[in-house]
């Protein structure tokens, strides 16, 4: 017997369906969104970073995301890694294009500081009305965000989202509709939350942190056949600060930004890390011994262009 994957999508005969009466008009309409808003845009400069405060059991091999990278939507113009105690520090990129570093921490108190200068959009793009893209169309590096993960049930999911979404334009109305969804019918928790929790889990719970959160979003969002991802970083005002998290969808043939906690989208952000959910995507992982919970505290500001 053959081993065939069923696919995630519950509704994608429907979904292709309804996009062969839709895409045309969504063709006509979109760009022409895009580039208006394209016209809005002005590039802002933030100051953002964190400081990490460890006490290391034993010596311990530790791995991190905690410097961004340039991209289509962010230039890092200077950034600054330090550590205290001194340890080599290496850098690589992992299969999801992060930059990542991992050091070997020594037993005892161990600093990180992280600081970078970033120019980012001061407003995020939207596109009401981007198309649905079909999966033949889709680009390689975006397949496997159609598939289900770890904490990212989308196969469990496909009933629930073609209710939330009911009549909207296939495609970013889609997504939006579900981020939309979620802020009105989850309660955000802003504390931090120790223990992965899957869409599937929040959905029953009702209540989740950013993460939790994002992780419904990218589930119901991938149960249409709409790739989908989770996004780590920064958000300008955001209250409590700290890292967080929201996800993007590809539609349109571009990624777009959805964030169910924090829906601003007049407000900057600097990405660190992207993955199918957050098991790809810790800000730092040590493998040693337990150890006391870290202090960690993060910061945002605007700044003067380098």
């Amino acid at each position: 017997m053959k081993n065939v994957r069923p696919t995630a999508n519950a509704n994608l005969q429907n979904t292709a369906a309804l996009n062969r009466s839709s895409y045309r008009l969504n063709l006509l309409c979109w760009p022409y969104i895009d580039i208006l808003q394209a016209e809005k845009e002005k590039p802002m400069w933030l100051r953002v970073g964190c400081e990490l405060d460890l006490n290391v059991e034993a010596e311990s091999p530790m791995l991190m995301v905690l410097r961004p990278s340039s991209g289509s939507q962010q230039w890092v113009a200077a950034d600054s890694f330090r550590v205290t105690p001194l340890v080599p520090i290496q850098q690589y990129t992992d299969g999801f294009g992060n930059l990542c570093q991992r050091l070997l921490a020594p037993a005892g108190r161990l600093q990180i500081s992280v600081s970078s200068e970033v120019q980012v959009p001061e407003i995020m793009d939207q596109a009401p009305g981007a198309p649905f893209v079909n999966v033949d169309h889709l680009p390689q590096d975006a397949l496997i965000y159609l598939m289900p993960s770890r904490f990212c049930e989308s196969d469990r999911l496909g009933a629930t989202a073609v209710r939330i979404v009911g009549s909207e334009l296939l495609g970013y109305n889609q997504a939006a509709r579900i981020s939309a969804w979620i802020r009105e019918n989850l309660r955000y928790r802003p504390e931090s939350e120790p223990d992965l929790l899957s869409a599937k889990e929040v959905l029953d719970r009702g209540e989740g942190v950013c993460r939790d959160l994002a992780h419904v979003g990218i589930a119901l969002c991938r149960s249409l056949s709409i790739p989908a991802r989770l996004v780590v970083g920064y958000a300008q005002d955001l209250h409590p600060m700290d890292h967080h998290a929201w996800f993007e969808a590809y539609v349109g043939n571009r990624w777009y930004c959805f964030d169910p906690t924090w829906p601003r989208f007049d407000k900057g952000r600097v990405t660190l890390a992207y993955g199918r959910d957050a098991s790809d995507v810790p800000v730092f992982s040590i493998f040693g011994p337990p150890m006391a919970a870290p202090l960690i505290s993060t910061f945002v500001e605007r700044c003067q262009p380098v």
